[in-house]
């Protein structure tokens, strides 16, 4: 069995991304999108991708971004991955992939069973899928709400093998999500952090350790 795939979202300083990379982090994630507590420009997350480069996968989010911002953040970041994290629908989510060359992420929000209906036909586009809690409706973020589904309802879905968990996430809890779910891979924001937008590197080292037992 291979080790856990870890992802800590939401990086935004040199010293936080080295406290991934040295803790041992698979993927590493830069949002950009204003009305998050974690976002970047382009320029900044192309400088902290250049740090990242061939150490990790480099992973941008983006939500509901039109052609311009996708061709953009390509040209900036260079990302090995792009999370789109918005309201896509499975033919932009293609559209994207097309446009960007490049492997593409879909989040898909989860608070009830038919929340899962949807895995099947974004799986048939994009290259992997994360399952995150779904906002409440008034929430301005459509992810780093650090919330937790139910995990039990993964049990009843049909989910392609290089999936991604991610919602509510924490040292404390990582090895229940992990025992109850059989997730391959793990997405962190806020779980690690000592405020919203602010990366705790000790939290960060916490995570991966418990994530790897």
């Amino acid at each position: 069995m291979r080790p856990v795939s870890v992802k800590i979202c939401g990086l935004s300083t040199e010293p936080t991304l080295d406290a991934a990379l040295e803790s041992g982090a698979d993927l590493v994630g830069f949002v950009h999108f204003p009305k998050s507590p974690r976002h970047v420009s382009l320029e900044r997350a192309g400088a902290l991708s250049r740090q990242a480069g061939g150490r990790v996968q480099r992973v941008v989010l983006l939500v509901d971004p039109d052609d311009a911002l996708v061709t953009a953040a390509v040209e900036a970041i260079s990302p090995d991955l792009i999370q789109l994290h918005g309201h896509e629908s499975v033919e932009r989510v293609a559209a994207i992939r097309r446009l960007s060359g490049r492997p593409v992420m879909k989040a898909i929000g989860v608070a009830a069973a038919s929340d899962l209906a949807a895995v099947p036909a974004y799986a048939a586009v994009a290259d992997r899928i994360l399952l995150d809690a779904k906002p409440p409706k008034d929430a301005v973020l459509p992810g780093g709400n650090g919330l937790v589904f139910d995990w039990a309802l993964i049990a009843q879905a049909t989910l392609p093998t290089d999936w991604m968990l991610s919602g509510g996430l924490t040292a404390n809890n990582v090895r229940d999500a992990l025992l109850l779910t059989g997730t391959p891979a793990l997405d962190v924001s806020s779980g690690v952090e000592s405020a919203p937008g602010t990366k705790d590197p000790a939290a960060i080292a916490a995570f991966i350790k418990a994530a790897r037992g």
